[in-house]
C-alpha cells in the first residue's frame, strides 16, 4: 500500500513538472495563459474544494451532525462556484486581470488592494493548513506509523510544492484534470463495495440516516437557530467568492463562456460527488459499528473512520483507488490554493514596490510558493495541535474575506456609484465588527454563557454593506465601473 501510494506522489510530481515546459511568461504560470478548454475548467474548478474536507471533514461532520451540520460545506461551497459563474464569472474575465487583487485595484485604489489582497492571503492559511493536516493522516495511516503525522505533513507540502513552482496553474490544471478522473473513479468503485456488504444494499443505508434524523436539514424555527444557519451557509457561499483559487481556475479559461459554464458545471459536479464519502462513511456504521463508535467516543477521531475501515475490510485494489483518490483530492486543492496566495502575495503585495521584469517577476512567483508554503505548514501543525478538525479549519478561513472582500467585490461589479471610500469604509466597519464581536462571542462562551444571537460574520456582512452604501454616498467621488 506504500509503495503504491509512493508511486502515486512521484507520478503527479512527474506530471506536474513535465507540463511546466509549457509555462514560459507570468501570465502562463498565474492563469496557464488563458488556454483551458471546458471540461480542464470544469475538472479544476470541481477540485477547488474537493479535498480533505470533502472526503474526511463533511463526512465526519455529518456523523455527528447529519445534514444540518454540512450547511456551509458542500452546499454553501458548491452554491458558491455557481454564483460566480451566473454572476461573476464573464464580467470580470473581460477585464483580463491575473488576480482578483488587481480587480480592487482598477475599482477603487492601490489602499484596497493592498487591505483586500492581505485579508485573501491570511484567508487561505487554514484552508491550505487543512490540507496539509490530511496528508499528514493520510500517510501516517497507509504506512501503519512508519512515517509520523508530522513527517507526513512535511512529505504532503513537499510533493505538492514540487510541481506548483515549476509549472503553477499550467500544472495544476492538467494534474487537476487526472486526479478528478481518479477522485470519480475510485469513490464510485468504494460505494459499490459498501452497498454490496450492506444487507439490502444502498436502500438500507439512506433508509437507516432517515430513520436516525441524519437527513434533517432546515433549522428549528428560532431565531438564533436560523441565523446560525445563515452564518454558516453565507461563509463559504458568500465568502469564498472573492478568492483566488476560484477566480484563477475560472480565469485560465480561454473564453468567457467557457469561465462562467465551466464554473457552474464544476459546482454542481462538486455538489453530487460530496455525497458518495457521506454514503460510505454511513455504510461503514452499518458495516463496523465498533470501528465508528471508537472514532465516535471522546478522545476518538472522526475524521479516520473512513481511511481506517477502507483498510480493514477492502482488497488491496480497492486500498489503492481509495487512497489514490484521497491523495488526488487532497493534493489538487493543496496545489492550486497554496498557489493562489503566492500569487496575491508577488502581485498586489511585493510588485509594486519594485520595478520588475517578466522573468524577475516569474521567479518572485516561484519563491511566495515556498514561503507561504513553510508559513502553512507551521500553521498546520499548530492548528492539529490545538485540536482543529479539518472542517472547522476550512468553514472559519473565509470568515475574513466575507466581512472584508466579498462586498466590495459585488457592489464593485454591480453598482457604478460604488467608490473608494465606500469601499474602505466596508472593509474597515465589515472586518472591524466581526473581529469585535468574534472576541466578545469567546470571552462569553469560555465563562459558561450561550453564542451571541446573531453571528459575529452575519454582523460583519451587514455593517460591510452599511459602510459600503453610506461611504459611497456621502463621498461621492470614485473610480469609474469599468467591469460592464
Amino acid at each position: 500500500m506504500a509503495f503504491f501510494v509512493g508511486l502515486y506522489l512521484v507520478l503527479s510530481i512527474g506530471i506536474g513538472i513535465y507540463a511546466a515546459r509549457r509555462v514560459h511568461t507570468s501570465t502562463d504560470f498565474i492563469l496557464a495563459g488563458r488556454s483551458l478548454p471546458l471540461y480542464i475548467v470544469i475538472a479544476t474548478v470541481f477540485v477547488t474544494f474537493f479535498g480533505s474536507e470533502a472526503v474526511l471533514g463533511i463526512p465526519a461532520t455529518f456523523m455527528e451532525e447529519g445534514m444540518h451540520g454540512i450547511v456551509a460545506d458542500p452546499y454553501g461551497a458548491g452554491l458558491c462556484l455557481i454564483f460566480v459563474g451566473l454572476f461573476f464569472a464573464a464580467r470580470i474575465y473581460r477585464m483580463k486581470l491575473n488576480t482578483i487583487g488587481d480587480f480592487f485595484r482598477i475599482r477603487y485604489s492601490p489602499s484596497v488592494e493592498l487591505m483586500v489582497s492581505i485579508a485573501i492571503c491570511i484567508s487561505y492559511l487554514g484552508w491550505i493548513a487543512a490540507q496539509i493536516v490530511a496528508l499528514g493522516i493520510v500517510l501516517n495511516i497507509v504506512s501503519a506509523g512508519l512515517i509520523s503525522f508530522e513527517m507526513g505533513m512535511v512529505l504532503g507540502l513537499v510533493s505538492v510544492m514540487a510541481y506548483t513552482v515549476f509549472g503553477g496553474m499550467m500544472s495544476v490544471a492538467i494534474v487537476s484534470f487526472i486526479q478528478m478522473i481518479a477522485i470519480i473513479i475510485g469513490l464510485i468503485a468504494i460505494a459499490w463495495f459498501v452497498a454490496g456488504n450492506v444487507e439490502g444494499g444502498s436502500a438500507a443505508i439512506v433508509s437507516h440516516a432517515a430513520q436516525n434524523g441524519k437527513f434533517e436539514f432546515w433549522p428549528a424555527l428560532d431565531l438564533a437557530a436560523i441565523l446560525a444557519f445563515f452564518g454558516a451557509f453565507i461563509t463559504l457561499a458568500l465568502g469564498s467568492i472573492p478568492q483566488q483559487d476560484v477566480f484563477q481556475r475560472v480565469m485560465s479559461a480561454k473564453n468567457e463562456n467557457v469561465a462562467a459554464h465551466g464554473s457552474v458545471y464544476g459546482g454542481i459536479l462538486y455538489i453530487a460527488f460530496c455525497l458518495i464519502p457521506i454514503f460510505i462513511v454511513y455504510g461503514a456504521l452499518l458495516i463496523d459499528p465498533d470501528l465508528v463508535a471508537l472514532h465516535s467516543a471522546e478522545g476518538g477521531d472522526t475524521q479516520r473512520i473512513l481511511p481506517e475501515f477502507i483498510l480493514a475490510h477492502t482488497h488491496v485494489a480497492l486500498q489503492v483507488l481509495f487512497f489514490g483518490a484521497l491523495l488526488s483530492a487532497i493534493m489538487s486543492t493543496a496545489a492550486g490554493t497554496l498557489l493562489a496566495p503566492s500569487a496575491i502575495m508577488a502581485e498586489n503585495i511585493l510588485r509594486p514596490h519594485f520595478n520588475l521584469s517578466d522573468t524577475q517577476f516569474l521567479l518572485l512567483l516561484r519563491l511566495c510558493v515556498v514561503g507561504f508554503g513553510l508559513v502553512v505548514l507551521g500553521y498546520a501543525y499548530l492548528s492539529a495541535a490545538a485540536g482543529l478538525s479539518i472542517f472547522e479549519m476550512v468553514e472559519n478561513a473565509y470568515l475574513i474575506t466575507l466581512c472584508g472582500a466579498f462586498t466590495p467585490l459585488a457592489f464593485g461589479v454591480y453598482w457604478k456609484r460604488a467608490t473608494n471610500a465606500g469601499a474602505l469604509a466596508s472593509i474597515i466597519c465589515g472586518v472591524g465588527t466581526w473581529v469585535v464581536l468574534e472576541i466578545v462571542s469567546w470571552q462569553v462562551v469560555a465563562a459558561g454563557g450561550d453564542a451571541l444571537l446573531v453571528p459575529p460574520q452575519v454582523a460583519g456582512l451587514a455593517a460591510a454593506i452599511a459602510g459600503m452604501i453610506i461611504g459611497s454616498l456621502y463621498f461621492k467621488s470614485g473610480r469609474a465601473m469599468q467591469t460592464a
